[in-house]
């Protein structure tokens, strides 16, 4: 998925408004403006609109791991130079502290049935003999369902941000 989609995704399902995005950069030590993080937002074909890159979603997800789950000891992640949905998954996963008969309810709500040993491969190493990758259709069903449960129903209203 486009990161510029997640993070639209993302801002939705949890009500953020522009100063929570910008917290969540500062959470994980990124500073943006409320320009950058607009067009961030933007659709693609709106002008202004600014591709978000893998460094600054995982910036963005890291920032989202600390406000949900608090800061840990050490030293803090470094973000990814390279994000796949693998990771984006992940990151999710940790950051809503969901285990996976959690995530395997959330893609059960929107219709998505997926075994547990199915999920699992998506969050092994990708060397594994047994890695998965997750594709598109599994991490918007996952967002969906991450809207289901934090939003309520997907609406008329919402249709156009599962397109």
């Amino acid at each position: 998925m486009i990161n510029n989609d997640v993070m639209r995704r993302l801002r939705y399902i949890f009500d953020y408004d522009d100063n929570a995005m910008i917290e969540l950069f500062a959470l994980a030590d990124l500073q943006v403006t409320r320009e950058q993080v607009c067009n961030w937002l933007k659709q693609e074909d709106d002008d202004g609109f600014e591709f978000c890159d893998d460094v600054t979603m995982a910036t963005f997800l890291n920032g989202l791991i600390v406000a949900m789950r608090g800061r840990k000891e050490g030293v803090q992640s470094v973000p990814e130079q390279v994000l796949n949905n693998n990771m984006v998954f992940m990151k999710l996963k940790i950051a809503l502290n969901l285990q996976s008969d959690d995530v395997l309810t959330l893609l059960e709500s929107t219709g998505f049935r997926l075994s547990k040993h199915e999920l699992t491969a998506f969050f092994r190493k990708s060397t594994h003999k047994h890695y998965r990758e997750c594709k598109d259709q599994i991490l918007r069903n996952f967002l969906k369902g991450l809207q289901l449960q934090y939003r309520g129903d997907v609406t008329e209203k919402t249709a156009f941000i599962w397109k």
